[in-house]
């Protein structure tokens, strides 16, 4: 690799890190798919909106296409499981082997550390509380924060009851996991113990900062090329965590320092990174995919500022509330505001905008996307009932 790279070179790297330069499975997509894509990404982020389908769904639709969801559902919350929920990039299932990387973050939660301010009296003056909590899901098994006190907002998402609070310390602190979502994706916890397998609860805590370390190698590898921003962004390292661990990172010749053209900040390019000659192939992009999360980085890779826009006022959105970028061939050449009708059985289209300076061909490549994906969300077919430059050029592709 050389030691300056051009953004298309930057773009390629971390495209074929985050599994864009291969194409999807030929045939059924099985177990073995689904643990090559999360070894690669890391974690998956859960979110509960579920415009389309929630959120840990999309980034596996994206890179191996038409695959069972089922397969995930298993894989997080079967009866053995291969992966656990925990803080990461936010809430998250992550690989099993992640688990004791992840102590310690859990040993400073039962500080009272690194957590939301509500969660901290729990580690301190309201501890007893949790410990009942504790005491009553070792003696009956596992509970949801419903089965315990009423948790329904009286006027915001954040009015949680204490019970859901004191849940909540307990699995910051890896006292107890989620061993299965019910209802309304509720989570449903139960010692940390019982839940996973004997071998990640026996396995040996590694010392803390050998943690963050390969942490940050596991960020770099899923990134390719990054910013040492990018790298503690990935599983959210604080910068005293992050940075020494990239120094270390370097000497030991795991990060190579390099120039980006185009981007302002020194990069790391991690020692195995591959760079392909060219990405070929198209895929939706949800808003909480790990290529896009950072929005700093996904338009230093693609020259695009791209933003959720669900928290903005109806009148002042631009592109739509829940809008998926459109990857093709290595760029973003198209932005789509989705909304799955499941009463009706439609795909719904709210809006479709290409990006400037596209190149030819984008409708019919998106129009296949959004066909798979309907079909991948078990609809009947594709409606385009928005606005938006690219909107035409879509009905015109869809009547053919």
């Amino acid at each position: 690799m050389k030691d300056t790279l051009s953004s298309s070179e930057a773009r390629r790297i971390a495209l074929a890190a985050q599994g864009f330069a291969q194409p999807r499975p030929a045939g059924p997509v099985d177990q073995g798919h689904l643990r090559r894509v999360i070894e690669r990404l890391g974690l998956h982020q859960i979110d509960s909106v579920n415009v389309v389908v929630r959120a840990h769904y999309l980034p596996l639709f994206s890179r191996l296409g038409d695959y069972p969801r089922e397969l995930l559902d298993t894989a997080a919350w079967g009866r053995t499981p291969r992966l656990f929920e925990y803080w990461a990039h936010e809430a998250s299932l992550l690989p099993l082997n992640l688990q004791p990387l992840l102590r310690w973050r859990m040993v400073r939660a039962e500080r009272g550390q690194g957590m939301w301010g509500r969660l901290m009296p729990f580690a301190g003056e309201r501890r007893g509380e949790a410990d009942v909590l504790l005491a009553r899901i070792a003696a009956d098994g596992p509970v949801a924060a419903s089965d315990v006190a009423e948790t329904r907002a009286k006027s915001g998402w954040w009015e949680w009851s204490d019970a859901k609070h004191a849940l909540e310390w307990l699995f910051w602190a890896g006292r107890i996991t989620t061993t299965m979502r019910r209802g309304s994706f509720e989570r449903v916890y139960d010692l940390t113990e019982r839940a996973l397998p004997r071998a990640v609860v026996d396995a040996p805590t590694p010392d803390e900062v050998d943690a963050q370390r390969m942490l940050m190698e596991r960020s770099a590898r899923a990134l390719g090329v990054a910013t040492a921003s990018d790298l503690r962004d990935y599983f959210r390292l604080k910068p005293d965590d992050a940075y020494p661990r990239i120094r270390e990172l370097v000497d030991a010749g795991r990060l190579l320092p390099v120039r980006v053209q185009g981007w302002a900040q020194q990069a790391y390019l991690h020692a195995d990174a591959r760079m392909p000659r060219s990405i070929v192939g198209q895929a939706l992009l949800a808003p909480f995919d790990p290529l896009i999360w950072e929005r700093s980085r996904a338009e230093r890779l693609f020259g695009v500022r791209y933003r959720i826009e669900i928290y903005t006022p109806a009148a002042k959105r631009v592109h739509g509330y829940y809008v998926l970028p459109f990857l093709m061939d290595g760029r973003i050449v198209a932005r789509v505001d989705l909304k799955a009708d499941r009463q009706n059985r439609v795909l719904l289209v709210q809006s479709a905008h290409a990006e400037p300076d596209g190149p030819a061909g984008v409708a019919e490549r998106l129009m296949a996307e959004l066909v798979l994906a309907a079909r991948w969300l078990g609809l009947d077919h594709v409606a385009i009932i928005g606005s938006g430059d690219l909107c035409k050029s879509l009905r015109n592709v869809l009547i053919l």
